[in-house]
């Protein structure tokens, strides 16, 4: 069971670090086999073909990717809004940082259009939209956030968190900013923390304490 995981895990990483260099259709199934040192009966074995292995990638990103906007979504009950975002931003952008090739693969692939993206759309970019929108209609409604409609808010904040590791190439040539770097994340962060503070967050009320969630 330990090999097979490494196996699949060998395939998968072989083929993210190609996609990212040649492209999807500029990559075959001997090419990745033979960057995983493998045989191409394997990848047929986990994944059919180079159409499930793209699958299992987005797959793979979204399920961490969302699970911080669902946590912080349910932290709701017990915890401010705007420290909610904040640490969704947060764990997002450090997630984003350690998986930057896994990143900027799905965002390209998402920006095009296919029966593989027209599905994750209504999955999980659906889900994406629903927990966002959660936290921040929950801040307007407790007085936290400024009456905005959320929506802009959303692909605004949303533009702000993915677009590093989207564009990476043009941080680094232009630049020279690596948003692999841990030190990137945190400072990115803190830019992103302080446009929510001043756009989102309603300044005529005390800020709430920091919750620190389990």
């Amino acid at each position: 069971m330990k090999h097979a995981t490494s196996t699949k895990e060998s395939i998968m990483e072989s083929a993210i670090y190609l996609f990212n260099t040649k492209g999807f259709d500029g990559v075959s199934i001997r090419d990745i086999a033979k960057r995983a040192r493998i045989n191409p009966a394997n990848i047929a074995y986990y994944f059919r073909n180079k159409q499930g292995l793209l699958e299992a990638c987005l797959i793979k990103f979204f399920e961490s990717y969302l699970a911080f906007f669902e946590e912080e979504a349910s932290n709701l009950m017990y915890d401010s809004p705007v420290n909610c975002l904040n640490r969704a931003v947060k764990n997002v952008l450090q997630f984003q940082s350690r998986h930057h090739l896994l990143t900027r693969f799905v965002w390209r692939e998402v920006s095009l259009d296919s029966q593989v993206v027209r599905e994750i759309t209504s999955s999980y970019l659906m889900k994406e939209r629903y927990f966002l929108k959660e936290i921040i209609d929950a801040g307007v409604k407790k007085e936290e956030f400024n009456q905005y409609t959320s929506s802009y808010l959303i692909i605004q904040l949303k533009g702000m968190i993915n677009m590093p590791y989207l564009n990476s190439q043009y941080l680094r040539e232009v630049w020279n900013i690596y948003p692999q770097e841990v030190y990137f994340a945190e400072k990115y962060y803190q830019i992103i923390e302080i446009w929510i503070r001043g756009i989102l967050v309603n300044n005529t009320i005390p800020s709430p304490p920091e919750i620190v969630c389990q």
